[in-house]
């Protein structure tokens, strides 16, 4: 059995899927084996591929707002592994980034997921984790507004990204209902609050 550190070096030297790729490959991924919240999110966006840092942009700000974290919280690995569905920018589609590689989660989260045994919460922000992780017909807003089925495993989430304004304005009960839930859920693991 590797040790962690080596299976985090093999996921960022991946190459399976290089030649598809716009820029190359240039997998990302934020992980200890003490991660007590792990996110799965989509694919980095350009800004992410280029400072090799995910959610070091608009949506990683609205994340960690959602989320009621500081920037030094939401880095600290202890806190949160950062665990993509694809692990390198997909490239540019006609509505926003392309969907990320199917090939990166079948190969790597099973390893990856098997050795985060301080893991007390999974964040499935977006469709693409959500379709994944989750046994269910419904949509996106419907796993979203339904998140109590899916714990104490799973928390779904929209992305965080501006481009999904229209969505919030849309389903204002999300800020309303359900971030508040998922901040005193987040306080709860990372020992910022008492559990009621």
């Amino acid at each position: 059995m590797e040790d962690f550190k080596t299976l985090l070096c093999r996921i960022r030297e991946c190459k399976i899927c290089e030649d598809e790729l716009p820029l190359g490959a240039n997998p990302i991924v934020l992980s200890a084996v003490d991660s007590k919240i792990i996110i799965i999110g989509q694919a980095p966006g350009l800004k992410v591929h280029n400072s090799g840092i995910p959610f070091k942009d608009k949506s990683g700000e609205q994340l960690r707002k959602w989320l009621g974290v500081t920037e030094d919280e939401f880095y600290n690995t202890s806190n949160f592994s950062i665990i993509p569905m694809g692990f390198c920018y997909p490239g540019k589609g006609k509505n926003g980034d392309l969907p990320p590689k199917k090939v990166c989660a079948p190969t790597w989260h099973p390893l990856l997921l098997t050795e985060l045994k301080s893991t007390k919460l999974i964040l499935l922000v977006g469709q693409y984790a959500q379709n994944y992780y989750l046994n269910s017909s419904r949509n996106l807003t419907e796993n979203v507004y339904h998140f109590h089925d899916y714990l104490p495993t799973y928390f779904p989430l929209p992305h965080p990204s501006p481009r999904n304004n229209i969505w919030k304005a849309k389903n204002k009960w999300f800020e309303d209902e359900v971030v508040p839930v998922l901040r005193h859920q987040v306080d709860i693991i990372l020992g910022k609050s008492e559990g009621n």
